[in-house]
């Protein structure tokens, strides 16, 4: 072994920095490494023979109508329902359950529900129809050895499933999935299986003594099928004809029908495929368990995606605005407050100018509509009427314009440094932004209304009331500039241009609270790569904050039950952020 292997501590620091070390290979799970996947992207393809076996079974799938009384052996019925029980299901959710029916009164029974469901169904078709419905053959509930009812246990709370919350029926198609995976095994074994699903639902339960929860998705005939069809036998009953594939594939989105409507043009792209992949193979490589610094290891790979990976520094963009909704008592603080503090960050003593300080960040302060004009900040001012949301627009639209075309130049300048951090002050912003939310996502205001900062009881339903009045205004609207106009701040404006300014540019953007993460939402409605770009620093003790990021699909790195705003809580994540770039660059590597 060389000497720098066995004490390198002794070992001169020059002969030790291209020094890579064994990839420790785990004993359990993937085997494999980035480098190999690399390498062999096809590396896990099973063979011809394989593939070619798979395609014969697939386009030899029938659904059966006659079968052999013969018995089926019990370990090809095992076999069944094993390749049943390995299909996949949300959320590792293994909702099925495979009840096995061999009595053949029950079969009766069930038969002759399928025959009444039948009957029903044809009485409501054109007579041509509901002759050649009637033609077609379900004796196979009788003449097949055995049943098999795929249940579906739905007592778990969908939002208890991972998966489910978001598509509730989940559960549902998990076991679908497992239907075909025992129709294709029964094939592969010359089995025949039929699914049969002319059942009034209630009933079939009935029969099973299935508990209020637990629904089936059909009958399953299972046994040594007495037919041998070449092709499906509802195209060979003239019923339906196989539609061609090139008719059914569509590519990107549906397309666009007449007064359809239209979805935006997005001026950005979102990151090449080929860097995400490239990013976690990098950390694959680290001498670490993938994925060991959690939330931040995610982070890090969508910095490195959109080709951040020299970054070493960044910039606070922090912007404020009074708001005339503050003389609807809405506030603790008195409006001079937004001037004092703004003034302090260009002096560098703010908060928040000094969170960013100490996260090696630069600072730029944006007079974006305060009263009294902040020296030494940027002047980017609304010129326009202004409102108090409440009984009329915050902004005219030609100020939002403004401010977000402003707002870009700004973004696109401090891209050059790295990350770009959102900050933001305005005393009574909080009721802007719990409004802004409600315009955005749909939400009640009793659900986007927070405490803010020093609020009581009686000024939190102040809150209510004023964004209950502004939401109300803006009923139908869609445009998110509009919406803006009506119930938004400048400020918020403005951080949506430095947003798409930013990610146009190719840096990251680090978003903060409740009103520094809306940009975020804007500016992904505006151009949905923008999204892409995107780090939510923390979710804030806002009501509506954790629901605007997960409209925008990020999982927060801090969570510090933060009031204080000015992008503190974006320089602390940045400063995580920037330190777990150097760790990957300085990280030993495995071979």
């Amino acid at each position: 072994m060389p000497e720098e292997r066995r004490s390198g501590s002794h070992a001169p620091r020059g002969r030790l920095e291209g020094l890579r070390y064994a990839r420790p290979v785990p004993t359990i799970g993937d085997t494999s490494s980035a480098a190999q996947r690399r390498e062999d992207p096809s590396g896990w393809a099973m063979g011809a023979a394989v593939t070619e076996a798979l395609a014969a079974v697939v386009a030899g799938r029938r659904d059966i109508r006659r079968y052999r009384p013969d018995a089926v052996p019990e370990d090809l019925i095992t076999a069944v329902l094993e390749a049943g029980h390995r299909a996949p299901s949300v959320g590792h959710s293994q909702p099925w359950r495979f009840i096995v029916v061999t009595d053949p009164r029950t079969r009766d029974r069930a038969a002759a529900m399928a025959d009444r469901a039948r009957v029903d169904q044809a009485a409501h078709l054109a007579s041509e129809r509901a002759a050649r419905m009637l033609d077609l053959k379900l004796e196979g509930l009788r003449e097949a050895p055995v049943g098999v009812v795929v249940a579906c246990d739905r007592r778990t709370p969908a939002t208890g499933v991972l998966g489910r919350a978001t598509f509730p029926d989940a559960d549902l198609w998990s076991c679908a999935t497992a239907i075909e995976n025992m129709w294709l095994t029964a094939r592969a074994h010359g089995l025949g299986m039929g699914w049969v699903t002319l059942f009034d639902p209630d009933e079939l339960a009935d029969l099973l003594v299935l508990p209020e929860g637990v629904v089936t998705l059909g009958w399953l005939c299972l046994g040594w099928p007495d037919e041998r069809p070449p092709s499906p036998g509802l195209e060979r009953a003239a019923w339906s004809k196989k539609t061609p594939l090139e008719q059914v594939v569509l590519r990107e989105r549906w397309p666009a029908d007449e007064g359809a409507p239209q979805q935006p043009v997005s001026h950005l792209r979102g990151p090449e495929p080929a860097r995400l992949v490239g990013a976690t193979d990098a950390a694959d490589e680290l001498l670490s368990p993938p994925e060991s610094l959690g939330v931040l290891d995610r982070a890090l790979n969508r910095v490195l995606a959109v080709g951040a990976q020299d970054v070493t520094g960044g910039t606070l963009v922090l912007a404020g605005a009074d708001h005339p909704v503050t003389g609807l008592g809405v506030s603790a603080f008195p409006d001079a407050t937004t001037h004092d503090v703004l003034t302090a960050t260009v002096a560098g003593t703010s908060l928040g100018a000094a969170t960013a300080k100490g996260a090696g960040l630069a600072v730029v302060g944006v007079d974006a509509g305060v009263a009294q004009a902040v020296p030494g900040a940027h002047g980017v001012r609304p010129t326009g009427e202004r409102g108090d949301l409440a009984s009329t627009d915050a902004m005219t639209l030609a100020d939002v314009d403004a401010l977000v075309a402003a707002g870009r130049e700004i973004g696109t300048e401090a891209a050059a440094s790295g990350l770009v951090c959102l900050g933001e002050v305005g005393v009574g912003n909080t009721t802007v932004a719990a409004a802004l939310a409600c315009a955005l996502l749909d939400l009640e205001p009793q659900d986007a209304v927070g405490l803010g900062s020093g609020s009581d009881a009686d000024m939190v339903a102040r809150k209510r009331e004023v964004v209950a009045a502004a939401v109300a205004r803006t009923q139908g609207e869609r445009d998110p500039l509009r919406l803006l106009a009506m119930v938004g701040g400048p400020e918020i404006a403005l951080l949506t241009g430095v947003t798409l300014g930013a990610a146009a540019a190719g840096a990251p953007v680090v978003l903060d609270g409740l009103a520094a993460s809306l940009p975020g939402v804007i500016a992904a409605r505006l151009e949905p790569a923008a999204q892409a770009y995107l780090l939510a620093g923390q979710v804030s003790r806002e009501r509506a904050h954790a629901l605007v990021l997960r409209e925008l699909g990020l999982e927060p790195l801090l969570d510090l039950r933060l009031r204080s705003g000015e992008g503190v809580g974006a320089c602390l994540a940045a400063s995580m952020v920037l330190q777990g770039l150097a760790v990957r660059r300085v990280a030993a590597r495995t071979r």
